[in-house]
């Protein structure tokens, strides 16, 4: 059973399009690793996802019992969010910002929540700390376990891992599978790593203003567009041989 839908959707801005006929579909079970060239449209699908532009044709549907709001959602970092003045508690807490309602203030069950989603996070120790003071690594953690209390069913990833160094990477990918397998969160993540999307999603949808491809990762591997991979497998054995053809391939 799907989570979430897309049914022959179409986005753009002021009447233009920019991406066209996307047509795929989320399970429970789903790892989804969005990817594309710069400008491939992966950007204005995520705020259709998020219900910030609305579809020019087609229409993004939830699953049964799901809602849209419900999504949890970790943004690439800025420089200003990376100087965000709050406490980890505060910046987890606030992930369970769509469940107030008109309420003003966080009940008693939802701080018991983020408590719940930072220990899972490894980040319980850090609860009193300024987020600003924290590493690159720990910050995702802590935006992590904030979109987590968002949701119980999505998570949308947009480059989680960006400007992170090696082994904050990788721990944070095995965080991320552990969510969805364990977890049985679902998950949709914009990734330019075709070696972890590879690795680690279960589907891929390749997108170029349309859709080139989405279905099973291994079936991808296999199609003509999953030549991608061996192409980006080649540029990085020559960028560390020092080969000067350092082509700007982006997939």
């Amino acid at each position: 059973m799907s989570i979430l839908s897309c049914n022959h959707v179409t986005l753009g801005y002021d009447g233009k399009e920019i991406l066209t006929d996307i047509d795929f579909a989320v399970g429970r079970d789903s790892y989804l690793c969005v990817i594309g060239e710069n400008g491939a449209g992966k950007s204005t699908l995520i705020k259709g996802l998020l219900g910030l532009i609305k579809p020019m044709k087609g229409k993004i549907v939830p699953g049964e019992g799901f809602k849209m709001n419900e999504i949890g959602y970790l943004p690439q970092q800025t420089d200003i969010q990376r100087d965000f003045p709050a406490s980890v508690k505060e910046v987890v807490l606030s992930g369970c910002g769509n469940r107030l309602g008109l309420r003003p203030f966080y009940s008693a069950a939802e701080k018991e929540l983020a408590l719940e989603k930072m220990n899972a996070m490894g980040i319980y120790n850090l609860r009193k700390k300024s987020y600003q003071e924290l590493s690159g690594g720990q910050q995702q953690r802590v935006l992590l376990a904030r979109a987590l209390c968002a949701t119980k069913s999505l998570l949308l990833l947009d480059e989680p891992v960006s400007g992170l160094d090696p082994l904050a990477t990788a721990e944070l990918y095995e965080l991320i599978a552990r969510i969805n397998k364990e977890e049985k969160i679902a998950v949709i993540m914009v990734t330019h790593d075709l070696k972890a999307a590879q690795k680690y999603s279960n589907h891929i949808l390749h997108l170029a203003h349309r859709q080139l491809f989405f279905g099973r990762t291994q079936e991808y591997v296999a199609d003509e567009n999953g030549e991608a991979i061996n192409i980006i497998d080649r540029y990085v054995r020559n960028r560390e041989k020092g080969d000067p053809d350092k082509r700007n391939i982006d997939i």
